[in-house]
């Protein structure tokens, strides 16, 4: 695939460049305009509602503030565009921002008066929100390593750039039956999942010893939410240059026949439920020759700069950052950094460095340091990943001790990147509309919790929360998963988390989801962490993963272990309150708007 970054002369660059800018900069104009206009109470709240989805602004469970999703195109992020979030998380968004387990960068407690101001200042930097919520193509993720790991067949982000552009603005994907998700892999670890995706990718190599045509093994139809469904092999090799007209031909068909009646039935994976695998690749098939005969979506010609549009390269040794030798001093935590969090990329003498954020969340100093650090010690990047952390690559091993210790100075230098410490939540109650619990705020303690362990398989586990049964936190991919829920004891609600065991990879590394065990109290939920955490130390067999031994003692095992945390003999008065309140718990849902 040639590198539509860079192709064409230029004066044909310059051209584009300048129309999109226009396109970008009166689209905000008009969204200024359109909310001064609700503001001023001239257009109906539903009217506004989805024009505001469209452009990737949402509304939170606090009147009047807005929160504010911005695109990473295949998590990739110069260290100017973070720089630029930096800037907007303090003038804007009281000084914050968080990561989420789609490689976005969001903002909350934005007031709407602002928000085109805001996107003004993403624009600057060639960042947008347009189609990051709504019923549209969401933000196409891709494996944070493209380019830089070891084992991957090879980079995925040029085409996820060019499929996530493709997409953008098109009147067929920005108004589909429901929300739509993209993700490339290119690696062994299939780290962005595509078995739960609408349409996964992988990077599959056609030819002998590897070395023939480029193309991708696609699935369809996967999703988490209430109903997790694991996605569908459609087909085993997509050639590169048919990427695009089959997955535009696989919106054709969810476009037709999605359910626009019944939002909980609207997404793709409805449609293969009901109407099976074999009339999809059919249907698909349709569309796929009919797009070969008359023409469908056309390719870009080019993508903006700083639309995941940025080639990777090492940059020498500068003043920037002190040269110290990678194990000076012997530091015990520095080595279980190193460990833990540091890998050796493809490029002979470089590394990858993961920067633990806990549960996404981020300062704007955190976010400046990050940028000047991507800058100073690495090539100038930095990639957003799907479990809330930040990768940055072509760091020279003689950087890495100083490299740390500028991030521990900043709360970042935390080791045990990917193990049971680097716990996944969504923002849940604390604003999200339809979050039930607070999430993240169990996710601190469930870290506590975990600290607690220095068992190697333990330590190589995962836990993911939600606050709500939708799955924003991905909890049924997780070893121990937790999602929001509620219940009443003598007319008063109480904060309860449904508990799910043994998700993740198999053996075989396929993806398998968790199995439900029962619904603990939020203040109970590190007791009964701790009870299989223990029961799986001392019973475990040789050689045998969690989710094995979950499945050898049976739910019913688990249910009955903590049958006293579901159902609590005794109902103090912090029972009543979820992790982190002063006050008792209270159901106050508003209206949903997929935050998903």
């Amino acid at each position: 695939m040639r590198d539509i970054v860079s192709s064409g002369g230029v004066a044909e660059r310059e051209t584009f460049e300048a129309r999109y800018e226009q396109t970008v900069r009166e689209e905000i104009e008009r969204f200024r305009s359109t909310a001064a206009a609700f503001l001023a109470g001239q257009v109906p709240e539903d009217e506004f509602r989805s024009y505001r989805l469209r452009h990737g602004i949402y509304g939170q469970r606090q009147p009047g503030f807005q929160m504010i999703r911005c695109k990473i195109p295949s998590g990739l992020l110069t260290a100017e565009q973070l720089g630029q979030l930096a800037a907007i998380a303090d003038e804007f968004a009281g000084g914050r921002a968080h990561l989420t387990t789609r490689q976005n960068i969001q903002f909350h407690f934005v007031p709407l008066a602002v928000v085109a101001d805001v996107m003004h200042t993403l624009a600057d930097v060639r960042l947008t929100t347009r189609e990051a919520c709504f019923n549209t193509v969401r933000n196409v993720t891709a494996c944070p390593l493209s380019g830089l790991a070891r084992d991957e067949v090879f980079d995925v982000r040029p085409y996820a750039q060019m499929v996530a552009f493709a997409f953008l603005r098109q009147p067929l994907t920005d108004s589909l039956p429901r929300k739509f998700k993209i993700a490339f892999s290119g690696c062994a670890e299939d780290c962005t999942r595509a078995a739960i995706h609408d349409i996964g990718l992988r990077a599959v190599m056609r030819g002998e010893n590897g070395s023939g045509q480029r193309g991708f093994r696609m699935v369809v139809g996967g999703g988490l939410g209430p109903l997790p469904v694991e996605a569908h092999l459609l087909d085993e090799f997509v050639p590169e240059e048919r990427l695009l007209n089959k997955c535009e031909a696989v919106l054709r068909v969810f476009n037709e026949y999605g359910n626009r009646r019944d939002k909980n039935k609207a997404r793709m994976k409805f449609v293969l439920r009901e109407r099976g695998l074999e009339w999809f690749r059919e249907a698909v098939e349709r569309e796929y020759q009919d797009i070969l005969r008359r023409g469908g979506i056309e390719a870009p010609e080019a993508v903006p700069e700083g639309f995941g549009g940025y080639e990777s390269r090492p940059r020498a040794l500068g003043a920037g950052l002190v040269v110290l030798g990678e194990n000076g001093g012997g530091d015990a935590q520095y080595a279980r950094w190193v460990e833990t969090n540091v890998r050796e990329q493809q490029q002979p003498g470089y590394a990858l460095v993961t920067a633990r954020i806990d549960q996404g969340n981020l300062t704007g100093a955190q976010m400046h340091l990050l940028a000047r650090l991507a800058a100073e010690a690495g090539d100038g990047l930095l990639r957003t990943t799907t479990d809330q952390n930040l990768v940055l690559a072509y760091v020279p091993r003689l950087r890495l001790r100083a490299l740390w210790t500028e991030l521990k100075r900043a709360g970042l230098g935390g080791a045990e990147a990917h193990n049971i410490e680097d716990v996944t939540t969504c923002p849940g109650a604390y604003t999200c509309n339809l979050g039930l619990t607070k999430s993240m705020n169990l996710g601190a303690v469930l870290q506590e919790v975990a600290r607690e362990y220095d068992d190697a398989e333990v330590r190589r586990l995962k836990i993911k929360i939600s606050g709500c049964p939708n799955a924003c936190g991905q909890h049924w991919i997780a070893d121990i998963g937790f999602y929001g829920n509620a219940r009443k004891h003598e007319g008063r609600e109480l904060p309860y988390y449904q508990m799910l065991l043994g998700g993740g990879d198999d053996e075989l590394g396929r993806l398998r989801f968790g199995l439900t065990v029962q619904s603990i109290a939020a203040r109970l939920a590190p007791a009964a962490v701790r009870r299989v955490l223990d029961h799986f130390l001392a019973q475990r067999q040789p050689g045998e993963s969690f989710r094995q031994y979950v499945l050898r003692f049976k739910v019913e095992f688990f249910r009955e272990l903590t049958r006293d945390l579901a159902l609590p003999v005794e109902y103090s008065p912090e029972m009543f309150r979820d992790w982190g309140d002063e006050a008792d718990f209270s159901l106050k849902l508003g209206r949903g708007e997929c935050a998903a």
